[in-house]
């Protein structure tokens, strides 16, 4: 994603999120006027030690250069740097491209779809690595949420057992849907590929209902 970082003080990342790195790691990038921040302010309630930023007045710049509290599995820490490598490879505008080119795999689709349309209706506010989706079928929306949930759910599992897609249902407390990874390890032809055999399965198991 393009970010304006003149606007930005305190980012987070998640590992596991567009390089598919490991879960439960992140990264931090914090602004000078963060640094400040922290180095000048002292909350008046106590802080656990895990959330501890500053030490002697200052920011714990060992924080930044590999002091850990428990020690993570290097394993993890070289699999994401191979991950950065080639992410170098293809480079910040090369990689926003991607996502950006699969995201239009997703719109060329929807626009030929009825049945589906995107979960952010402006174009202003869609991502373009989590694609969430929506389905308005009048048939499916015509089950009761625990029938349309199994219905949906279905479709997903079918997916997954063809090796076609994996872990596409929408976010639990979403409208009825799914959701679609298409951060820039994700190649726009597979994209295709699995659109059109949620389309085919969708349509196979509405006809039958």
């Amino acid at each position: 994603m393009d970010v304006d970082w003149s606007k930005v003080d305190a980012l987070t990342f998640s590992w596991q999120k567009c390089l598919g790195g490991e879960g439960a790691h992140g990264i931090l990038v914090l602004s000078p006027r963060a640094c400040d921040r922290i180095a000048s302010y002292d909350p008046p309630w106590p802080m656990p030690k895990i959330f501890r930023m500053k030490k002697s007045g200052k920011v714990n710049e060992g924080i930044f250069v590999g002091d850990t509290i428990n020690t993570p599995s290097m394993i993890c820490v070289e699999d994401y740097l191979d991950a950065l490598k080639w992410a170098k490879n293809i480079g910040l505008r090369g990689l926003i491209e991607r996502s950006r080119n699969n995201l239009k795999v997703v719109e060329d689709w929807v626009a030929k779809n009825d049945w589906v349309e995107f979960l952010a209706e402006s174009k202003d506010i869609r991502s373009n690595t989590s694609v969430c989706l929506m389905v308005k079928d009048p048939k499916v929306n015509g089950l009761s949420k625990e029938d349309q949930s199994k219905f949906l759910k279905g479709i997903a599992s079918d997916l997954a057992k063809k090796n076609i897609a994996y872990d596409i249902n929408s976010y639990k407390d979403a409208p009825a849907g799914y959701r679609f990874w298409c951060g820039p390890t994700i190649e726009a032809e597979d994209l295709k590929i699995a659109l059109a055999e949620m389309e085919k399965v969708f349509r196979e198991k509405v006809a039958a209902l």
